[in-house]
C-alpha cells in the first residue's frame, strides 16, 4: 500500500464511551475526508443524491418550521413501506430513545444475550435486573433459542431480548426459528426483538413484522440509521400489536421528538422505495464480497454474517485496540474495537462494508499487517 502520513488521534476518547467515538472527534474536521469509517454500520447508497438534493432544497423552510404534534400521518407514511398496520407503529428520535423508555418503564428482570449492543446493558433501570446469557464463541456466538428459552424459564425471567441479526456478532436466526421461540415464550411479559440490520440479511427480508399481530408480548425495534443510512436524522421505530403498551409508550414519548428534517425524509420513503431496494441489494452484494475476501486472510478469523458488517477475531498476535490504532494511524481506516463489549475478549473487531472500492483498502491493509506479523 502507498505509505500515508501517520495520523494523530485523540486516544482518550476511546475510553469515555461504550460506543465508538465519533470519527470527527477523534481525527478533527480537517482530516475527516481522509479517513474511511468502517465503524459506520449504515447503508452507504441511500439516500441517493436526488433525495438529498430535495432535502437540501427544502432545508430553509424545514428548519424554520415546527414538527407535527400529531404522529398519525408519519405512521401511515412509514407503514406504506413496511406493509404493516400504522396503528402498530411508534416513531422515535432514534431507536435509542425507544430502547431507553421501554427498558425503564416496562422491564424488571431482563434476559440479555451477550455480547450485545451496549444500550441494552447500559439502560436497564437497575443493573442487577440485567440477566446476562453468554453466547458461546466456539459456536460463532450463535444464539441457540432452545437453550435460551430453557435458561430464561429456569431463572424465572419475565422479559427477554433478541437482536437479529446480532450486533456485534452478525449472526442471523431464521424466521421459522424465531416464530417457534415466540410461540414457546408467550408467557413472558415482554420480548424485544431488535431488527435494526434485518434489511441486509437476505434479498427477501426475513422480518417478523408481518407476524407481529400474532404475538402481543413482542415489540420489534428498528434503527433507521442503519438500513436507511441517516444516523444524523435520529430516526427509529418500534412495532407491536399490543395497544396497551403502545398507548403508554405514546404517553411517555415527548411531543416533537421527530424533527422536521426527519419528518420530510419519512414522507419521501414511499416515492423512493425502488431506489432504496436497489441500494439495499447492493449492500448485500458488497458484504458477501467483503466476507469472501476477509475469510481468506491469514491471522484473522471472520465469522459468518447475516448483516452489513462482519465480526473478525484477531489471531496474529495483536489485540483489538492495537489493530484499531494501527489501522487508524497508519492506514487511515477506522474499525470498531469490541474489547469493551461484555462477553467478548480483547481480540475482536467489527467492520461494516463501505462499498467495494473502500472495502479493498481494508482488505489490503489487513493482508499487509498479517504479513508483517508473520515476519516477526
Amino acid at each position: 500500500m502507498n505509505p500515508k502520513k501517520r495520523l494523530k488521534i485523540n486516544r482518550h476518547l476511546f475510553y469515555e464511551t461504550s460506543h465508538s467515538p465519533s470519527l470527527v472527534d477523534i481525527v478533527g474536521e480537517e482530516m475527516l475526508s481522509k479517513v474511511t469509517d468502517f465503524c459506520f454500520i449504515a447503508n452507504p447508497y441511500y439516500p441517493d443524491k436526488h433525495l438529498i438534493n430535495r432535502i437540501q432544497e427544502r432545508l430553509p423552510m424545514l428548519i424554520k418550521s415546527y414538527p407535527s404534534s400529531n404522529p398519525r400521518q408519519l405512521q401511515e407514511q412509514l407503514a406504506q413501506v413496511l406493509h404493516v398496520n400504522p396503528e402498530y407503529i411508534l416513531i422515535g428520535n432514534g431507536a435509542s430513545e425507544l430502547i431507553t423508555i421501554i427498558q425503564r418503564e416496562f422491564i424488571d428482570d431482563f434476559a440479555i444475550p451477550i455480547p450485545t449492543f451496549s444500550e441494552y446493558t447500559d439502560k436497564v433501570k437497575k443493573q442487577e435486573w440485567a440477566q446476562l446469557f453468554q453466547l458461546n464463541p466456539k459456536k460463532d456466538y450463535q444464539l441457540d433459542l432452545n437453550e435460551y428459552a430453557e435458561w430464561i424459564d429456569q431463572n424465572e425471567i419475565t422479559s427477554a431480548l433478541i437482536i437479529n441479526p446480532g450486533n456485534p456478532t452478525g449472526q442471523l436466526i431464521s424466521l421459522n426459528e424465531m416464530i417457534l421461540f415466540l410461540n414457546r415464550m408467550q408467557h413472558l411479559r415482554l420480548i424485544i426483538v431488535d431488527e435494526s440490520f434485518m434489511d441486509f440479511a437476505a434479498e427477501d427480508i426475513p422480518t417478523l413484522l408481518p407476524h407481529i399481530k400474532h404475538h402481543p408480548n413482542v415489540i420489534v425495534v428498528r434503527s433507521m440509521s442503519k438500513h436507511c443510512g441517516v444516523p444524523g436524522l435520529r430516526l427509529g421505530y418500534c412495532c407491536t400489536a399490543n395497544q396497551d403498551l403502545l398507548k403508554r409508550l405514546r404517553q411517555l414519548t415527548p411531543v416533537w421528538n421527530v424533527n422536521t428534517l426527519a419528518e420530510y425524509f419519512i414522507s419521501q420513503l414511499a416515492d423512493t422505495d425502488e431506489e432504496y431496494q436497489i441500494a439495499r441489494l447492493k449492500v448485500i452484494r458488497d458484504i458477501r464480497s467483503l466476507y469472501g475476501e476477509l475469510k481468506d486472510i491469514k491471522g484473522f478469523f471472520t465469522y459468518p454474517t447475516g448483516s452489513n458488517f462482519v465480526l473478525i477475531k484477531i489471531e496474529c498476535g495483536l489485540t483489538a485496540t492495537d489493530l484499531q490504532h494501527i489501522l487508524l494511524e497508519e492506514y487511515h481506516l477506522y474499525v470498531r474495537d469490541c474489547s469493551n463489549k461484555a462477553g467478548m475478549d480483547n481480540y475482536h473487531i467489527r467492520v461494516a462494508s463501505q462499498g467495494k472500492r473502500k472495502d479493498k483498502l481494508l482488505i489490503a491493509a489487513l493482508k499487509e499487517i498479517s504479513g508483517k506479523m508473520e515476519e516477526k
